[in-house]
């Protein structure tokens, strides 16, 4: 990918360009405050103290699979921090990405595939490619709305509040990472004192 766009330089995406993000799967996310900021609180004898924007971090991250019904949509383990919140979401199979040609017979993230292994098969067509253009009914639209959501409860209540402008995703690619990144999202308060993040 090109450092340079209209001659201007941007930032690399983050994103796997080799994956369909509205594809069936598992995806671990970090989204940070702007600066990193306090914003959702403190933490106080290893109990996460949330404060009113954080709460609503909460609530919005809770709504997000009764606001999307279509995309067949489960939350992991979460967690609100006081200047970041990690997530797993499950995106399964859909309307919307039944049709992608990104399984291989069926087998997927959600069936534990290895990213060797898909890129190994990365010679056959895939329409499952990233793509740029309008983004919908996958991962980034989501957090699109999720990240809108507190935002605009923020400013129609005069809460001080921003988004860092990107977010971290990972694909989970299998049962044992799952695993892995539930146990350290449930035990991100307890560990906050040696978590990057913490300043």
């Amino acid at each position: 990918m090109s450092s340079r766009f209209q001659n201007k330089y941007r930032i690399p995406s983050a994103r796997l360009q080799t994956w369909n993000y509205g594809n069936a799967g598992m995806y671990f996310i970090t989204i940070c405050t702007k600066n990193r900021d306090f914003y959702f609180g403190e933490i106080i004898n290893e109990q996460m103290n949330l404060s009113d924007i954080g709460k609503i971090a909460e609530t919005e991250w809770l709504k997000t699979v009764g606001l999307r019904p279509d995309m067949n949509l489960e939350l992991g383990e979460f967690i609100v921090m006081p200047n970041h919140m990690h997530g797993i979401i499950l995106i399964g199979k859909n309307q919307y990405n039944s049709n992608n040609n990104n399984d291989d017979g069926g087998r997927n993230a959600m069936h534990c595939v290895s990213a060797d292994e898909k890129t190994n098969n990365s010679n056959k067509e895939d329409k499952s490619v990233n793509q740029f253009g309008p983004q919908s009914k996958n991962l980034a639209s989501i957090l699109r709305g999720y990240k809108s959501a507190v935002t605009t409860f923020s400013r129609k209540n005069k809460i001080e509040f921003d988004w860092q402008a990107r977010y971290h995703d990972h694909i989970i690619w299998s049962m044992d990472e799952y695993f892995r990144i539930s146990n350290y999202i449930i035990n991100n308060v307890v560990n906050w004192k040696n978590d990057r993040f913490f300043k």
